[in-house]
Parts: structure tokens; sequence; C-alpha cells
């Protein structure tokens, strides 16, 4: 990855202090409606239900509610969320908001929206079956350079998306075609798990925290990380730019938006209580089980940050074909 990107990924991972001046234990907000723009399973599902699960047991939240809508890329939750203009929902959204917005897969972008945060990372990861003769990333290499129309790679993105778009940037930086990449796209993670589990593809571009737990249970086989280091939450699995795809560095935002027009108290009470979950026992635990890294990016920042991101990525898919 160019080291512009590189760098404007690495200028959101960083330790978050405690600024609210607010107690773990006191209530900030009464109720949050999740909104999920995928199905069960995938990165978005955990990274909402995980934020929920830490908010309410910590008693920073008094109830959190979960719902999935899937469709058109994640753009049917969007204009969702535009149309009711709920102040107490709140839609998980990440790195594909900036993508297919700008694939036009979707009329409307992150500005339609009011960005309240971002919170966690996620790197990418390369999975394989427990059973496949495919024991390391080099093996995939060699078997995508034998022959890319018989390894199949899927991903819980449309094609052009954020998996797609991994998938071809690592097989970039191994010195392969990227254009050539046999891309099998799900709706949401979860589903491209059991493609995975199934046997229908030779291979995953997914996120590391959606793969993790399985790995743990010895179902897949992580080949390797998008990571610039090795994790300590599985730390003999290598990075891929060790691995054989030197500079591959990838790192998936995820965080919140509420509808256009929110107040901002509201806006307020709802960077709060992200803020103040960091330093709590029930957010670690959450964080550590699924291997992500804590960011925190509210309000203005997060929209620079957002624009950055939209100017950089857009021309590295450029440069790879997708726009």
């Amino acid at each position: 990855m160019h080291k512009s990107i590189r760098a404007a990924f690495a200028a959101t991972i960083f330790s978050v202090a405690a600024t609210t001046g607010v107690l773990a234990a006191d209530k900030i907000v009464d109720k949050i409606h999740f909104l999920i723009p995928g199905g069960p399973g995938g990165g978005w599902d955990g990274t909402a239900r995980g934020t929920g699960e830490a908010l309410t047991k910590a008693g920073i939240l008094g109830q959190a509610t979960f719902e999935n809508m899937s469709g058109g890329g994640g753009g049917k939750a969007i204009a969702h969320l535009i149309e009711v203009k709920d102040e107490g929902m709140l839609m998980v959204n990440s790195t594909p908001i900036v993508i297919r917005s700008l694939q036009k897969v979707f009329p409307q972008s992150f500005r339609d929206l009011t960005p309240i945060a971002g919170t966690i990372g996620d790197y990418a990861a390369f999975v394989v079956n427990k059973d496949s003769k495919i024991a390391d990333f080099k093996g995939l290499l060699d078997a995508y350079d034998a022959n890319p129309t018989k390894v199949a790679i899927g991903g819980g993105s449309v094609a052009g998306g954020m998996d797609h778009l991994v998938a071809a940037l690592v097989m970039k930086k191994a010195g392969a075609d990227p254009t050539k990449v046999k891309y099998i796209p799900y709706d949401a993670g979860g589903k491209a798990m059991a493609g995975l589990l199934s046997g229908e593809i030779q291979a995953l571009s997914t996120g590391f925290g959606e793969a993790i737990e399985l790995a743990r249970q010895g179902e897949v086989r992580i080949l390797c990380v998008t990571s610039n280091a090795a994790l300590s939450a599985s730390p003999d699995t290598p990075t891929c730019d060790k691995a054989g795809a030197p500079g591959a560095e990838f790192v998936n935002w995820r965080g919140f938006f509420a509808a256009p027009g929110l107040s901002d108290a509201k806006k307020t009470a709802y960077q709060n209580s992200l803020a103040a979950m960091y330093s709590t026992a029930e957010w670690k635990t959450v964080r550590d089980r699924n291997g992500w890294v804590d960011i925190f990016n509210k309000g203005d920042d997060f929209v620079k940050f957002l624009e950055n991101q939209e100017a950089q990525i857009g021309g590295l898919m450029r440069e790879l074909g997708f726009l």
C-alpha cells in the first residue's frame, strides 16, 4: 500500500485517554438501537453486538437492541437511517461506506449522515479451510500463479468491495496480477465463512476478527494478516508482508453513524458513551476476544479522516482497475 495510505490509517490508531470525566459505571444513554447493514456473523454484526454488550454490561448504556438489514451493499440500511431520522438509532459501518460510495453502489455517502466516531480497527486476513491442501501463503500464491481461475477467493462484500480490494492488493504486492483474482462475493462475512467451510471457495479474504475464533477452534487456518507486526491474539500467524507480499498492509476501521440532523446533545452523549467504554473491563474482554485494535476518532476529526481516506482509496482503486 502507498506510504500515504499507510500513514492515513496509522494516524487513526492510538491509545484512547479517558477525557469525558464520566465514570464507566454512570449511565450516559438510556437506549441504542443498533442498525447493522449486513447479515449475522459478519464484521459489522460483531462490532455492533460487541459494542452493545460492553456498553450495557459496563452500565454506560441502559438497553441495546439490534437489527440486521441487508441489501444494496449496505445502501438499504443507509437509506433507512436517513428516512426514519430516529435519534435513538446508530448504524455501524466501516471502510466499505467509502468504497461503495465511490463505486456508486448506492447514491449516498457519509456526508448524508451524522458521523459519530470511528471506534476500532480490524486487520484483514487470508484464511483457508483446515482441510485445505494450501498450508501457507506461499502455497496460495503458487496455486494462484499456476492458474488463478482455479483459486476462488471469497469475501463478505460485493465485487470490487473491500474484501476484493484487499485480495487484489495483497496479490499485487506479492508480484501477481491483481486483476485476475477470481472473487466470489457473499452477503456478509458469516456467509463467506460458511462458503469456505463447505468448500465453495478455496480461500477467504476477511477481517482478522472474524477469523480468529474459528482459527482457535481449529476450523480454519489463517495464512497471513495485513498488520505491520505479529498480533498478540495470534502471534504465530505471519504478516502478509513477511509471508511474501512486501508492503501489504491494511486496516479496516469500524465506527458508528446517526441520522442526519441529529441534535448536538444526542451526538455528544453518543460520543461520551463510546469514549467512556474504552476504560472498562467489559470492553477489554470484547476487544481481545475479537482481536480488534482500539481507535477513537470522533466528530470533525472522523469526518476529516473519511475525506482523506476517500481520496486515497479512490486513487488505489483506480490503480487496480476498480474505478
